[in-house]
C-alpha cells in the first residue's frame, strides 16, 4: 500500500535571474483530484493533494516558465488521464508529456497519446509501477515510428553496462536526473565518464535536474562541478526541469524551485548557455513550435 502523504510543496522564491521568454520546465508531475484519478495500489508514495495545476502554475509564474513537459507520475502507472487533462488545461501549444507505457500498449493507444501531446516514453528501473529496462527494446519498437524519444531513469551505476545498448538505439535518449550519480563518486568515476560519453555521442540529452544526486543536500553546492562539466561537454544537449512537487525527495526539506533555477544560473553563467538549456534545446527536443 502507498506510504504516508508527503508534506505540502513550498512556494518558490523569486530567482535571481528569471527564466527567459519561452523557457521550458522539462520535468514535473501533476496529481489529482484523488477521487477522479486514484493512485495505483503498488505506488511507493501518496502524493500531496496540493500538487495540482493551480499550485504548479503559481510556481512556474514565479520562475518565468512558459512551456512545460509533464512526466506521467509513477503512482498512476500507465494511466495517463490526469496528464491528458492537464495538457488540455495548460494548452497543447504550451504543454507536452512523457508517457509510461509498457509492451502491451496498442498502436492505436500510442497514436492517440501522440495526438494528445505526448512525445516520449519513460523507462524507470528505480521505482515500482514503472516500465523496467527489460521492456526497453519492445517499447522502442513501438514508439520509434512516431518520432518519440526515450527517457531513462536508472541508477548511475547501471550506465556503463547500458552504454553500448543506448548508443545502438534508433531513437534519441534523455538521461533523467543528471544520471542519478551520487556526487561522492566523482567526475572520474566509470558512471560519470559513461554519462559524458553518451552526451558527447550526439545521441543523448541530459536533464540538469540533479538535486537527487547531491550528497551534501541544500544548497547543493556539490552539484556545481559535475553540472558545469556536463554543460561544457555538450551545452546543446542539456535541458532543465524542476521535478516539482519533488516526490520521494531525500531529506526533510522540499527543494525550493527558485533556488533550483538559481543553481542553473551558477552552472551556466553564460547567457547563451542559459538560454540554450531553458529554451532552444527543449523546444527542439519536445517538438514545441518555435
Amino acid at each position: 500500500m502507498p506510504g504516508p502523504v508527503s508534506p505540502s510543496p513550498l512556494i518558490a522564491t523569486k530567482p535571481r535571474r528569471k527564466a527567459p521568454a519561452g523557457a521550458v520546465d522539462c520535468h514535473f508531475h501533476i496529481f489529482g483530484p484523488a477521487d477522479r484519478y486514484p493512485i495505483h495500489p503498488t505506488s511507493l508514495y501518496t502524493p500531496s493533494p496540493e500538487a495540482n495545476i493551480k499550485n504548479y502554475q503559481a510556481m512556474a509564474d514565479t520562475l518565468g516558465i512558459q512551456h512545460m513537459v509533464i512526466v506521467n507520475p509513477t503512482p498512476y502507472g500507465t494511466d495517463t488521464r490526469c496528464t491528458i487533462e492537464s495538457i488540455g488545461i495548460f494548452g497543447k501549444d504550451r504543454a507536452k508529456a512523457v508517457a509510461v507505457v509498457n509492451e502491451t500498449v496498442s498502436d492505436a493507444e500510442l497514436r492517440d497519446l501522440d495526438k494528445q501531446g505526448f512525445c516520449a516514453a519513460r523507462i524507470n528501473s528505480l521505482m515500482t509501477n514503472s516500465t523496467p529496462v527489460s521492456e526497453m527494446q519492445s517499447v522502442i519498437r513501438r514508439i520509434a515510428p512516431l518520432g518519440w524519444h526515450l527517457e531513462m531513469y536508472v541508477p548511475g551505476e547501471d550506465l556503463p553496462g547500458l552504454e553500448k545498448t543506448i548508443l545502438s538505439l534508433p531513437v534519441t535518449v534523455v538521461i533523467d536526473h543528471m544520471g542519478r550519480i551520487p556526487t561522492s563518486r566523482g567526475l572520474d568515476s566509470p558512471e560519470f565518464q559513461s554519462l559524458l560519453r553518451l552526451l558527447s555521442s550526439g545521441k543523448c540529452y541530459v536533464k540538469l535536474c540533479g538535486y537527487r544526486s547531491s550528497v551534501q543536500g541544500p544548497p547543493y553546492g556539490d552539484l556545481l562541478e559535475p553540472a558545469q562539466k556536463i554543460i561544457a561537454t555538450a551545452p546543446e544537449r542539456c535541458v532543465w526541469g524542476t521535478d516539482w512537487p519533488h516526490p520521494r525527495r531525500e531529506g526533510a526539506l522540499f527543494p525550493n524551485d527558485g533556488m533550483l533555477l538559481d543553481l542553473l544560473s551558477d552552472w551556466a553563467p553564460d547567457p547563451k548557455d542559459f538560454h540554450r538549456i531553458l529554451v532552444e534545446n527543449p523546444i527542439r527536443l519536445y517538438r514545441f513550435a518555435s
